[in-house]
């Protein structure tokens, strides 16, 4: 089964993340646990350009480095693990692409989804977790941080656009659901969990 994790700066996808991986080792299962951009020794070089540098990049440019790490990341981690019958666990994934570069850099949504499906080669998440959170409080969570990176310096209205990006996709329903994350930790988790327990028994 594979999980992924959305939602905008600040929305607690890796807390989250180490939370229902902690679940599933304590009823017998080692799930792969990664991420995008990175994930990779490949991704993670992509990850330092995208998201360190402060090197000019144009959305495209943006887009194809996303993919590129993503590419790698599916080939040589998601689709060995699957195959192995493992549980996969992803904080983001190509939906990702389709909120920042698309709703929120204004690129092609549909040249996005094909660009996003060359490649994962047409792999979906079978569940994907929607940590929905106002700009305002993404903020105040981020205030504490040391040093933003290309992402967390855009403005409001950037990230307004991915969230309703976000919440447009969460209306295909299927695999997504929609969490608040301005909950407790530990409450956000048992929500999650009791969204992920029953299709791990399923597919498992």
């Amino acid at each position: 089964m594979f999980v992924t994790l959305e939602g905008i700066e600040g929305s607690g996808k890796s807390t989250l993340l180490q939370g229902l991986a902690a679940r599933l080792e304590s009823i017998g299962l080692a799930p792969l646990v990664t991420r995008e951009p990175g994930g990779t020794r490949t991704g993670d070089a992509v990850r330092e350009l995208l998201l360190g540098s402060d090197h000019e990049m144009t959305p495209l440019v943006e887009a194809f480095l996303m993919n590129a790490s993503r590419a790698q990341l599916v080939a040589q981690r998601i689709q060995p693990a699957l195959a192995a019958g493992r549980v996969v666990l992803s904080d983001r994934y190509a939906d990702s692409s389709i909120a920042y570069q698309g709703y929120g850099r204004g690129l092609d949504i549909p040249m996005l989804r094909l660009l996003c499906l060359a490649a994962t080669t047409g792999l979906e998440p079978n569940v994907t977790l929607l940590l929905d959170l106002s700009f305002e409080d993404s903020r105040a969570r981020r205030a504490d941080r040391s040093a933003a990176d290309r992402f967390e310096r855009e403005d409001a209205e950037f990230f307004e656009r991915v969230r309703h990006g976000y919440l447009e996709m969460a209306k295909s329903g299927r695999r997504w659901h929609v969490l608040d994350a301005t909950q407790a930790p530990d409450a956000l988790l048992e929500s999650a969990w009791e969204i992920v327990r029953p299709r791990v028994n399923v597919h498992a």
